[in-house]
């Protein structure tokens, strides 16, 4: 006796051990029990078994709960101005170097207490579950010192323990240089990898830790030096790597087995194939790209030459990506970047999990994971990439439960 069965439905598993595009299964049926996904077939293959409660799906398409694996949603004030800055034709380097950017943030986040924090992004975290999200990453990164980079991971915590939404948070130590350090960068570093890594390892905060390799941001050296403090504490590491220009950042990240490298628009193919011997996923973010118009596209042909996954995520933050809605990601990432819809839902699911460490228990409709469903009215799945501006699923389903 389950706890719970889904019948006359039509799944895309996202599977690989089950046989066609999407793993799809038609006129099939999902047994629930512990908040676990207990038995997946056809429904003829499972007749007879019985549940304390069934739902007839009423032929709807189901596949895993969507997996944001980057995001930066935990954050003070917006940038909105930004924006009208980039349409009058500045460009993100040249906000940066102005004292806009990435530390224009810093200060409405220091000044915020941590509940302040939380409500602030709560809409944002509701639009993402709105459109599909069961598991979100959420960076830190906007504090830029030991005390505002814990009350970030802690909001980040307590997001997760207010809603139905699996939070996987992630240490963005070096992710932009602090002005008031800015004639003493050697030290920042010093603080980032001796005082705020051990901080959230001692507290257990982070599930990750991520920097910025860029012209803007870190130096492939100055990483290293994060990467080797965060293998020391057990924690694996992630990178922004090769958004703006080609520091190396994706050899680097593989040389320590990193969990993913993200963006990757100027990547190269010894980058490529260092991911691929590392085992690595590479986590494409179309929000980004668009809101600033880029023109180079990441090298998708050479991630399917390398047998590289690819994930897909919102990248939501409140400079270059303020996206809410990971459908218009799909959808973005089979028009710009051109993945078929089959890998653009996969970057969003059984890859993104691969990308948080978690593909164990999330990412595919598999017997003896999570079940982190959703719930959608279209007659493929195909749809979910074509539509654009889908408003999410008709239901989803976190640890067995509709939410």
């Amino acid at each position: 006796m389950w706890d719970r069965i889904l019948v006359n439905c039509n799944i895309a598993t996202m599977d690989r051990s089950v046989p066609g595009a999407f793993g799809a299964l038609e006129d099939a049926m999902i047994a629930i029990d512990g908040g676990r996904i207990a038995r997946v077939g056809r429904r003829i293959d499972m007749a007879g078994f019985q549940a304390k409660q069934v739902d007839n799906l009423g032929g709807a398409w189901v596949t895993p709960g969507l997996i944001d694996c980057h995001t930066h949603l935990v954050f003070g004030a917006n940038r909105a101005h930004e924006y009208e800055m980039r349409l009058n034709g500045a460009t993100y380097e040249e906000i940066a170097k102005a004292g806009g950017g990435i530390v224009s943030t810093v200060a409405a986040t220091r000044g915020a207490s941590e509940d302040e924090l939380v409500e602030a992004a709560r809409p944002r975290l509701h639009a993402l579950m709105k459109g599909g999200v069961t598991t979100v990453e959420i960076k830190s990164g906007y504090g830029l010192d030991t005390e505002t980079e814990m009350k970030l991971l802690r909001a980040a915590r307590a997001l997760g323990k207010g809603e139905k939404v699996r939070v996987s948070p992630t240490l963005l130590a070096l992710h932009a240089l602090p002005p008031e350090y800015r004639e003493r960068r050697a030290e920042f570093v010093r603080i980032a990898v001796e005082e705020m890594l051990p901080a959230a390892a001692r507290e257990g905060l982070a599930s990750a830790v991520d920097a910025f390799a860029e012209g803007i941001g870190f130096t492939i050296d100055e990483v290293r030096l994060l990467f080797d403090a965060a293998k020391a504490h057990g924690l694996p590491v992630k990178l922004h790597a090769e958004q703006l220009s080609n520091l190396g950042g994706a050899a680097m990240a593989a040389d320590y087995g990193a969990l993913s490298a993200d963006h990757l628009e100027h990547a190269d193919e010894a980058g490529i194939a260092a991911m691929a011997r590392a085992g690595m996923v590479a986590v494409l973010l179309p929000g980004a790209f668009y809101a600033l118009r880029e023109t180079r596209e990441p090298p998708v042909d050479l991630l399917r030459k390398y047998k590289v996954p690819m994930a897909v995520a919102t990248d939501c933050n409140p400079g270059t990506s303020p996206v809410l809605s990971p459908t218009l990601m799909l959808n973005m990432a089979t028009t710009l970047f051109r993945l078929t819809p089959e890998e653009a839902l996969a970057g969003m699911t059984v890859h993104a999990a691969k990308a948080l460490g978690l593909a164990d228990d999330i990412g595919t409709v598999s017997a003896g994971k999570a079940a982190d469903l959703c719930v959608w009215r279209v007659n493929r799945p195909a749809e979910l990439c074509y539509w654009i501006g889908l408003p999410g699923p008709e239901r989803r389903i976190v640890a067995g439960e509709d939410s």
